[in-house]
């Protein structure tokens, strides 16, 4: 039966460019999407820019410019970004599109008639020379639990969780003056009652990476507290009560929403019941959630809090997706340091399949992993160039020479068949569990079998020896070829449409055969071998770059 599959990317800050940690931690969606499609399952692949928010208020501010302007500047970067790196959403909007915000304003109705939510009058930070009310995360000072240095929503140095109030020596982010506490009448959604079935949530996900797993047992042994749903803020949707004009929905209690507005609006487009995706316990819909360990709580706590606040039957989080971090030349990717790699900038650089290998083959899936020029051109031109490229034009180019580019009439070799039937399994498993290194391992391994079973045949002796042997084991490379290209669709999409244009094949998931006498096109290398020294001063070069704040 074919399977109902939500694939949620978070959504990215539509503040600033994209850089390589945001790519890293983004990519496992569009490897899961793409799988499911080539299984032939119904596939809702979304996500979007965060439009709304304090700090695009804040670099619009800077700029000179509008909120409005400023993010939908960096949405269509992001969106020409995506469409250069491969991903394949079926819907990538926007929090300020008119679909999003009239879902959330439904939505948010509805939740402020539950029991989960109550008003009370309540103390907001508020910076004096700005002029305005600061979100919590532009609210800077020291934590009270373990003395580091801490914003107004998280300590990064110990992970607790906190409130603007709490902070010592709170100050304003943006000039840095000392903040006062004004106190305004804010509606909140109630934490607290909720924590049991949020711990069962946990609970009985044991499956979840265990970065999500510690993260929200923390969150929640430590004690929820109640949050605020809406901010005295310029900028972001409405609140649709009545008594509460002027007022916003909080950004954290809306933007999670954007993966049922985009769902909603990829099912409408497609002609499909969306309630079916989202609704009720169905066994054949599955729920998968890509984003970085920062995000974990936003997906595995405040996502399920509204959807079971709001009271509706919605379908929970099945599966989270959560990397670890990537760090630069072994210093942590910062922004306003100017310590990155634009992702606009190593798309247009480097191979975006080359890009991709190497974030899924040594990207942070279970430890913070490091990017360096060296391991970057070490990693494409070894296993990528050498191994996989290397296979795919020896064999290719064999046959254009000795057989008039048309593939030798042969015999499949049924252990390689069979291994290959296996390997549709096993990687498949794989990426369905969340593994995708060790899939895309599985995947090469049988590649550097390949490449021996070309070493062992001996075509280049066979051709006048035994031509016969020398056609089966063409005949049989180019079936492993075609294979290849299926099972490293998902990672490597744009070098795999190369080889099935030239095969005459589809991606569909599942045992190819490539019939004798088909054609071999004149192909171009599958793959450029980068130069080390070359490769080391493009990426300090984009390190050096700036996109700050």
């Amino acid at each position: 039966m074919c399977r109902k599959i939500l694939i949620a990317g978070a959504w990215p800050y539509a503040n600033g460019s994209l850089h390589i940690g945001h790519l890293a931690g983004l990519l496992p969606g569009d490897v899961l999407a793409r799988y499911y499609r080539a299984f032939g399952d119904d596939v809702y692949y979304v996500s979007g820019s965060d439009c709304h928010g304090t700090p695009v208020a804040i670099r619009a501010r800077k700029e000179g410019s509008t909120p409005e302007t400023v993010s939908d500047g960096y949405h269509e970067e992001f969106k020409e970004v995506f469409r250069k790196m491969g991903f394949s959403y079926d819907v990538y909007g926007k929090t300020s599109q008119p679909e999003h915000i009239s879902f959330v304003q439904e939505f948010h109705r509805k939740l402020y008639q539950s029991e989960y939510v109550y008003e009370k009058e309540t103390p907001q930070a508020y910076c004096e020379k700005c002029e305005r009310f600061l979100a919590d995360r532009f609210v800077e000072g020291t934590c009270p639990k373990c003395g580091g240095p801490a914003r107004g929503d998280q300590c990064d140095t110990c992970g607790a969780v906190l409130e603007p109030e709490e902070l010592l020596e709170p100050h304003c982010a943006v000039c840095g003056e000392t903040i006062v506490l004004r106190k305004s009448n804010h509606l909140y959604l109630a934490l607290i009652k909720l924590q049991d079935k949020l711990q069962n949530l946990v609970d009985v996900h044991t499956n979840w990476r265990k970065n999500a797993i510690a993260f929200s047992n923390r969150y929640l042994q430590e004690g929820l507290q109640d949050r605020a749903l809406t901010r005295d803020l310029d900028w972001g949707i409405d609140v649709p009560k009545e008594g509460d004009e002027g007022k916003k929905i909080y950004i954290w209690a809306e933007n999670v929403l954007g993966y049922l507005s985009m769902s909603a609006l990829a099912a409408a487009e497609r002609g499909t019941d969306w309630e079916e995706l989202w609704k009720g316990t169905n066994p054949n819909v599955r729920h998968y959630y890509v984003h970085a360990k920062d995000n974990i709580p936003f997906h595995t706590i405040i996502l399920p809090a509204l959807l079971l606040a709001e009271g509706e039957n919605w379908h929970l989080p099945d599966e989270i997706i959560s990397s670890e971090y990537l760090t630069l030349e072994g210093r942590k990717i910062s922004t306003s340091l100017n310590w990155a790699i634009w992702v606009k900038d190593i798309a247009e650089a480097f191979q975006p399949d080359a890009i991709r290998y190497f974030l899924i083959a040594n990207g942070p899936q279970k430890r913070d992993t490091d990017f360096t020029a060296e391991e970057f051109v070490k990693s494409v031109n070894g296993e990528l160039l050498g191994n996989y490229g290397n296979f795919v034009n020896r064999s290719l180019v064999f046959i254009r020479k000795y057989f008039d580019g048309c593939v030798p009439e042969g015999q499949i070799d049924p252990t390689l068949q069979g291994e290959l039937n296996i390997l549709y399994g096993k990687a498949g498993r794989l990426i369905e569990n969340g593994r995708f290194k060790e899939a895309l391992e599985a995947i090469m391994e049988q590649l550097r079998k390949a490449n021996k079973y070309f070493d062992t045949k001996q075509p280049w002796l066979t051709r006048t020896q035994n031509p016969l042997s020398c056609r089966n084991t063409l005949y049989n490379c180019v079936q492993v070829i075609a294979n290849a290209a299926v099972l490293l669709a998902p990672f490597l999409p744009f070098s795999s449409e190369k080889i099935a244009d030239w095969l005459g094949t589809d991606l569909k998931w599942g045992f190819h055969s490539v019939p004798g006498g088909r054609k071999v096109p004149e192909s171009e290398v599958l793959f450029t071998r980068l130069d080390t020294e070359q490769a080391r001063l493009e990426i300090s070069g984009f390190a050096s770059g700036t996109d700050s704040v």
